[in-house]
C-alpha cells in the first residue's frame, strides 16, 4: 500500500514537473536564456517537490527512516527513467541530457535529483517540526 501511494504521489510530482517545464521554456527561457531557465528551474523543481512531499508524506505512511530512504531512492529511479525515456522520446541527445546533470557544463539536475532522492526524509523532519 505504501509504494502505491508513494508512486501515485511521484506521478503527481512528474505532472506538476512537465507543467513547470514547459512554463519554464514558455516565460523563463526567452527571459534569461535556456541554461539559466533550467538551472533557475532546478531549484524551482526541487521546492515544488519537496512542497508536494511535505503535503502527502502523511498519506503515504511510511514507517521508518529507511521506508523514507526507500521511496526517495524509488522516486529518483523514476524520474531518471523518465527523464532519460522522454528525452530520447523526443530525440534529445544523450550529450545533452547528461550535460543537464554535469556541475562542470552549468548543469544543476545533479543537485536536484540529490534533493529528490532526500525529499521524503527532509519532508518528514519539515513535518516533525511543525
Amino acid at each position: 500500500m505504501m509504494i502505491g501511494r508513494a508512486v501515485l504521489v511521484w506521478l503527481l510530482m512528474m505532472a506538476i514537473e512537465t507543467i513547470h517545464g514547459v512554463l519554464r521554456n514558455l516565460f523563463l527561457a526567452p527571459l534569461v536564456g535556456d541554461l539559466r531557465a533550467r538551472q533557475i528551474g532546478v531549484f524551482i523543481g526541487a521546492a515544488l517537490i519537496l512542497s508536494i512531499a511535505v503535503l502527502l508524506l502523511g498519506w503515504i505512511r511510511p514507517n521508518s527512516v529507511r521506508s523514507l530512504l526507500g521511496i526517495g531512492a524509488m522516486w529518483l529511479a523514476l524520474t531518471l527513467a523518465f527523464e532519460f525515456g522522454l528525452g530520447r522520446a523526443l530525440g534529445r541527445p544523450w550529450d545533452a541530457m547528461l550535460a543537464d546533470y554535469d556541475l562542470t557544463r552549468g548543469g544543476l539536475l545533479s543537485i536536484g535529483t540529490v534533493l529528490l532522492a532526500l525529499s521524503p526524509w527532509i519532508a518528514a523532519r519539515i513535518r516533525q517540526s511543525s
